[in-house]
């Protein structure tokens, strides 16, 4: 049975949660890669909107086993929070699993990621002040608290022994709150009455479903424009989402990624700063963010629109291997006389098929476009390519053309249902 790696391959938000949540149905394990509570993904079904943070897309499904694997910075406070309410609304049976490798994400590193980005002012990157940041930093310069070490009392103490005083000697610079060890190591014990029984080293569990043969579906956050090396740096999250950092993450091998499917809408959005260059700021950006619903779903920041740009899906392919695409909203184009796809930049006279590495030289690219036909019928009920409107299918081509990739599934509204599959994704050609 083969392993799948869903990517965004923007800047994330691209509708990760509705496919992981489609393509879930059909796996046996769901593993969480990287990230944390920064990203959010809106999953829709039975009428019903689920915005989920740090759990996996599968845990609608009891018999799905959900993973947060070592690679994901873990806030149990949120977490626990997150469970609590989806109990309320009743999913009560599901099957989570927390690697023992896992950071824990403290209340510190929260207040140190707000104080970083003040201090930068007009330089911040726009992060979420989730602290996540301050977390993945205490993660590489050893000073990070794992979920493991919840299980060994006196091993707990060692660590928090050792890294408080650092912490609040950061803290202090910013003249921001200090914490005293009895208040970190008893909001440590509550997190470990709650969660304990879901800690294990997820690692040897992910290995032995593959050797089952079974299905494994692994979700990331963000995007791959927001990766740490290959997006557009400083402008980045703290980790990568890219399909290639998976066995890292997961430890499990490289031979074991068998296809990765590139999550990419029928335009680009972005939130936070950072160079943009098929960004719009007219009337259309207007018609497709609202159309769209394009707010953050965690911090409900209204998104920065701009037209599908084919050099950045074809980076991320590069980068990380991606097989197939998905292409979410496309019904949101619906009702637009023209719509246009971004094929190549100009910069400083000379067209270029391939994304700077130098944020200056990025900013003064300008997008090279290829214009078609807009379609004004409704897409939201078909149900197969076949039936959607001759113009919307010239602009898929269009994409496949330029990518070299075949776009295998499509969606064309929210829900499981509203959902065109051209092409088995779990199967290699």
């Amino acid at each position: 049975m083969p392993r799948l790696v869903i990517e965004g391959s923007q800047w994330g938000d691209e509708g990760k949660g509705k496919i992981t949540d489609f393509l879930a149905q059909s796996a046996d394990v769901v593993v969480r890669f990287q990230g944390g509570n920064n990203a959010g993904h809106t999953i829709s079904f039975n009428h019903e909107k689920y915005a989920l943070r740090l759990v996996p897309s599968g845990i609608f499904n009891p018999n799905i086993k959900n993973v947060l694997a070592n690679g994901v910075v873990i806030n149990p406070k949120a977490l626990i929070e997150e469970l609590d309410e989806l109990e309320k609304r009743g999913i009560k049976d599901y099957q989570l699993f927390i690697s023992n490798r896992a950071q824990i994400l403290m209340p510190y590193h929260i207040d140190l990621d707000a104080a970083n980005e003040t201090l930068l002012g007009k330089a911040s990157i726009g992060t979420t002040k989730k602290g996540i940041g301050p977390c993945y930093e205490d993660k590489a310069s050893r000073n990070g608290l794992r979920m493991g070490d919840l299980l060994n009392v006196d091993y707990l103490k060692e660590r928090l022994e050792t890294i408080l005083p650092i912490k609040n000697h950061q803290l202090k610079s910013f003249s921001l709150k200090e914490y005293s060890y009895e208040e970190i190591y008893s909001l440590l014990l509550s997190y470990k009455e709650r969660l304990e029984k879901h800690i294990v080293d997820t690692s040897i569990l992910i290995n032995e479903e593959i050797e089952k043969g079974k299905k494994v579906l692994f979700e990331g956050a963000q995007g791959s424009m927001l990766c740490l090396d290959h997006g557009t740096y400083p402008y980045v999250t703290s980790s990568s989402p890219l399909a290639c950092s998976v066995p890292l993450n997961c430890g499990i091998a490289p031979r074991y990624i068998d296809n990765v499917l590139g999550i990419c809408k029928a335009y680009t959005t972005r939130v936070g700063e950072g160079p943009f260059a098929t960004e719009l700021f007219d009337e259309t950006a207007n018609y497709i963010r609202e159309k769209g619903h394009e707010y953050g779903t965690n911090t409900k920041r209204p998104r920065r629109i701009g037209w599908l740009d084919l050099v950045v899906i074809n980076h991320a392919k590069r980068v990380s291997g991606i097989t197939n695409i998905s292409l979410m909203l496309l019904d949101v184009l619906g009702g637009l006389d023209k719509v246009k796809i971004c094929t190549k930049y100009l910069l400083n006279g000379k067209e270029i098929d391939y994304i700077p590495s130098n944020l200056l030289d990025y900013e003064h690219c300008t997008p090279v476009y290829e214009e078609l036909e807009g379609w004004k019928e409704d897409i939201s009920t078909c149900q197969s390519f076949e039936e959607l409107p001759l113009n919307c299918q010239k602009y898929i081509k269009k994409i496949e053309e330029v990518t070299k990739l075949p776009v295998s599934i499509i969606s064309v509204g929210p829900d499981r249902n509203q959902t065109i599959i051209k092409k088995d994704v779990w199967i290699n050609d």
